[in-house]
């Protein structure tokens, strides 16, 4: 690790998104120089304005991260340099953009473009990282990758915006929080249906964010005629933390997609960061870290009922919450820190 001084962050990544914010963060507290070369145009002259960014980089640099989402930048990256990459894969494009978010149909030209990519993207790397070990199993799996490829590097979150705080409800009731952007893993219609059955029992969801399913979920909740729902619009990253702690409960995801079983999202280690319990689906990726009743609570996946019934629990057991979120909290101080998160990576590429 003493060779390692200086790491070129490259990409068309944006620095803000909580990956990007956490492995910057964590390399810089860790005493290694981060260089940027990045570029956010929409249009494909973006990899030609990094062509020429990168210039003024060349020999200045031990290694390079390709930040998230990068699967096209690898392709340039590795044109560009022979020194070590590192591919923050984080997440498949096929997975997310084919499997989960049904955007085109599995055997259509634009899967099998995706399918291609993601592989050849981890191909050209020397490491590439993912967030669980569910989701290593998938892309092995999946794109018959060789799993000494991969490092599993948790998400974890910018601990100096997420953080315990005492704000005051403006509410009596038992506040539920989610955030998020409607994507099909995160199984949003479940929640309207367990706020359905919680109408009578003085508890409010704020859910924060739109997505795709944003305006299939407002419309479930207009037939069930659900009143006990606060639909928030998106709020800034900041914001999202006053949120968070005004909350009793946080909820994580609950969807039934492939990749519901291979993520564990930003809005559970935010929530855990913030000393607060979190419900969330019991699956392959929430068990590598957490454990039911101890510092997170597991309910089925797709089951309004359940989840409901988790609520509840919740709501008339205080001395449960606050085991609950103070495990979660001890699990986020103890692993999952910016700079134990990054410490942890660096020993692993650069023994």
């Amino acid at each position: 690790m003493d060779k390692l001084k200086t790491i070129l962050y490259f990409g068309t990544y944006d620095p803000n998104y909580s990956r990007n914010r956490v492995l910057i963060k964590g390399l810089r507290q860790n005493g290694i120089q981060v260089l940027e070369c990045n570029d956010r145009s929409k249009s494909f002259f973006k990899y030609i304005n990094l062509f020429f960014k990168y210039l003024k980089f060349i020999n200045k640099f031990d290694a390079m991260i390709v930040g998230f989402p990068g699967q096209e930048v690898m392709l340039l990256a590795r044109l560009l340099t022979r020194k070590r990459i590192i591919f923050d894969a984080f997440t498949s494009h096929f997975g997310g953009y084919v499997l989960d978010r049904g955007k085109h149909k599995p055997n259509s030209l634009m899967a099998k473009w995706y399918k291609w990519i993601d592989r050849k993207s981890v191909l050209l790397s020397d490491v590439a990282l993912l967030d669980t070990d569910a989701h290593i199993d998938f892309f092995v799996r999946e794109f018959g990758l060789p799993k000494k490829k991969f490092i599993r590097v948790f998400v974890g979150t910018d601990s100096d915006v997420f953080y315990p705080r005492n704000i005051q409800k403006n509410t009596d009731a038992f506040l539920v929080h989610f955030h998020g952007n409607y994507i099909p893993l995160q199984g949003v219609e479940y929640i309207v249906r367990a706020a359905k059955l919680l109408e009578n029992e003085n508890i409010v969801f704020n859910l924060i964010g739109k997505g795709q399913t944003y305006n299939k979920v407002l419309d479930i909740a207009k037939k069930l005629n659900v009143e006990n729902i606060n639909f928030i619009d998106r709020v800034s990253y900041e914001k999202l933390s006053d949120f968070i702690n005004e909350a009793d409960v946080c909820l994580g995801i609950f969807g039934k997609t492939v990749k519901t079983n291979l993520v564990i999202p930003n809005k559970v280690f935010e929530a855990v960061a913030c000393n607060k319990p979190v419900i969330t689906a019991q699956t392959s990726a929430a068990k590598e870290l957490f454990q039911d009743r101890q510092n997170v609570l597991f309910c089925n996946q797709a089951d309004e009922n359940d989840l409901a019934k988790k609520i509840m629990e919740l709501k008339n057991d205080h001395e449960l919450r606050t085991r609950i979120a103070a495990g979660g909290f001890n699990v986020f101080s103890e692993c999952l820190t910016e700079k134990y998160i990054v410490s942890e990576l660096l020993l692993k590429i650069w023994k």
